[in-house]
């Protein structure tokens, strides 16, 4: 089993049924934590499974208000543009939207590697890779906690982390995003195969399950990703 401790001064796990005003999850995500050990390291030969997520401070909301444009960018937006002598203005496109985060985070993940099928190293390998960046401080790209303007600290633990003692339904949360390969209809996603060698197409699909905290500890059913596969 690998660990890893992240933290931060902000956070935001969205939930997915609020449209424009964002909305956190009470706790990290599955998937945000999935997002934060490929950050650290990631290969083609392994994909990660979260095991658990420890809570380890209390859990602090914090309500902003931040200005974001209206649109989105598009073909269509950008001849709009051209249209209009060539520019886009903000100030004509701004609006208010209300968000409501997490404050001042901390999380210890555990996880396990699981080969893919034409990898050909053994997992230790790997298991070894991952500790070595952690302790260094290494990273494909910084880590953030649910969007990336919310950077995430990282580090070894240290064994004194002691989740919150607060036990839970916490309701419906999302699990990660399935892709599943159809046929016919729009393509709303790309990405390689199980032997990471073919790009195969398809709909992406989100899942959810019932999440419950005990004595702060998240525990992800292995039955999820059985699923998958």
């Amino acid at each position: 089993m690998l660990e890893v401790k992240v933290w931060g001064d902000w956070a935001c796990f969205t939930r997915p049924e609020n449209k424009a005003e964002r909305v956190s999850y009470d706790v990290m995500t599955p998937s945000a934590a999935r997002g934060v050990l490929e950050a650290i390291f990631w290969k083609p030969e392994f994909r990660w499974q979260i095991r658990e997520i420890w809570v380890l401070k209390p859990i602090r909301h914090f309500s902003i208000l931040r200005n974001e444009v209206g649109s989105v960018t598009s073909v269509r937006a950008v001849h709009g543009w051209q249209d209009n002598d060539g520019h886009y203005y903000a100030d004509t496109d701004r609006t208010q939207r209300h968000s409501l985060l997490l404050k001042d985070v901390s999380y210890r993940i555990r996880a396990e590697i699981v080969l893919a099928p034409h990898a050909t190293d053994p997992v230790f390998k790997y298991r070894d890779q991952f500790r070595r960046r952690v302790q260094r401080g290494q990273c494909h790209h910084m880590p953030y906690l649910g969007t990336r303007e919310f950077s995430a600290y990282f580090a070894l633990p240290n064994g004194n982390e002691t989740p919150i003692p607060i036990t839970g339904d916490l309701g419906r949360v999302l699990f990660d995003i399935s892709y599943a390969k159809e046929k016919g209809g729009p393509v709303l996603f790309a990405q390689h195969d199980a032997a990471g060698t073919n790009w195969v197409e398809g709909r992406a699909r989100p899942r959810f399950f019932p999440a419950r905290l005990d004595n702060g500890i998240l525990r992800i059913p292995q039955s999820l990703y059985e699923e998958v596969n």
